[in-house]
């Protein structure tokens, strides 16, 4: 205790107290394929086409200290109105590079499938649009994605695997 009264603060508590430091450093396509299947086929389709989108995230450890690989792969498919025929799919693996620091290590997980494909999402966003846009198609607008109820819903299916697994009989 120092002569004043105060507590001089530990260095555990110096680090808890440092603000959370987040940096893109980079950003880019890994992978990226449209298949404009209206134009190969020459259909001719009326009506509103049918969106589904399918999201999933993956982000890993770099080499460098406090360095992250972060990213979100899309596939996007549009279909005939009546389902029948397939106008285009679109498939993006769209990846960041993050620097991060002071994030607890039992928060890092989360972090890295919340905070990160947030910051990710308006480029990803753009991509999709000029690509369908450049296709002959509308300009897609991907809806926001709750990201935290997507890593929400990937937990409970890998706790729900994680259990039938330990359920299963051994061989």
């Amino acid at each position: 205790m120092a002569e004043n009264g105060a507590t001089t603060p530990t260095p555990e508590a110096s680090a808890q107290a440092a603000p959370v430091k987040m940096q893109i450093l980079g950003q880019f396509i890994r992978d990226m394929s449209f298949e404009n299947i209206l134009a190969q086929k020459g259909l001719k389709v009326e009506g509103r086409p049918a969106i589904s989108v399918q999201v999933a995230l993956d982000a890993k450890k770099r080499p460098e200290e406090n360095n992250f690989e972060v990213a979100t792969k899309v596939k996007v498919e549009s279909k005939s109105e009546s389902g029948d025929a397939t106008l285009f799919i679109l498939e993006l693996d769209y990846a960041g590079v993050f620097l991060i620091e002071n994030v607890p290590d039992e928060q890092m997980h989360p972090f890295l499938m919340i905070e990160c494909p947030r910051m990710l999402f308006p480029f990803l966003r753009r991509v999709v649009h000029d690509v369908t846009r450049d296709g002959g198609f509308p300009p897609l607008n991907l809806d926001n994605i709750d990201f935290v109820q997507l890593y929400r819903q990937d937990m409970a299916r890998r706790a729900e695997a994680q259990k039938a697994a330990a359920a299963a009989p051994a061989n």
